[in-house]
């Protein structure tokens, strides 16, 4: 792992992964909270917002947590898959969380304006208000203190779906219906990830 991440940032990737491999270790203990807050604050100081055609080169990709380990760099569904499978290694279940397209409100009233954003919720139960975990605000909190937030459809290895868990969510398909996740997992499991 070490080596596919230097190859994309040289030392300085090197010293961003050995501090990840020193959160994994020590990340298992304490509650789903304490870990998420650990795993949320590591990707937001350690990685920078970017766009992919200046990261990437093309309109939209989605980068392994390697990939963005070894650039330092990233948009939002980078981060948010960073934060997916570091939490799933430090001991979250992987079916508390969701990856959750959203349309984020910008700006305030004349100038508002929506654009496409990605998070990761959390589910402490089928049924509970979810916790947001997001690059542009640090703070986890949960659904309700994030009105500029207006969820689009959600997924995880399980599938892909619409609405809220435990509140009328509806599984409408397999990973299969979304290409870049389904195509993330296979790069992220040649790189050693499940």
């Amino acid at each position: 792992m070490l080596e596919v991440v230097v190859q994309r940032g040289g030392n300085v990737a090197a010293q961003r992964f050995q501090s990840w491999r020193s959160l994994v270790a020590a990340g298992g203990g304490g509650t789903d909270v304490e870990r998420m807050t650990r795993v949320n604050e590591f990707f937001n100081r350690q990685i920078a917002f970017g766009d992919d055609p200046v990261i990437w080169g093309q309109p939209d990709y989605w980068a392994t947590l390697l990939e963005t380990l070894g650039l330092g760099r990233g948009d939002c569904e980078d981060f948010v898959i960073a934060k997916y499978f570091t939490l799933r290694l430090v001991g979250v279940a992987p079916e508390k969380l969701r990856l959750v397209y959203v349309r984020a409100r910008t700006g305030t009233g004349d100038v508002a304006s929506a654009q496409a954003h990605m998070v990761l919720a959390y589910y402490a139960q089928p049924d509970a208000e979810p916790l947001v975990l997001d690059n542009l605000i640090s703070e986890i909190r949960p659904a309700s203190r994030r009105p500029d937030l207006s969820p689009v459809f959600s997924f995880n290895n399980e599938g892909v779906f619409t609405g809220a868990p435990g509140k009328g969510d509806v599984k409408i398909g397999g990973i299969g219906r979304l290409s870049r996740w389904e195509d993330l997992l296979k790069r992220a499991r040649a790189e050693g990830f499940e």
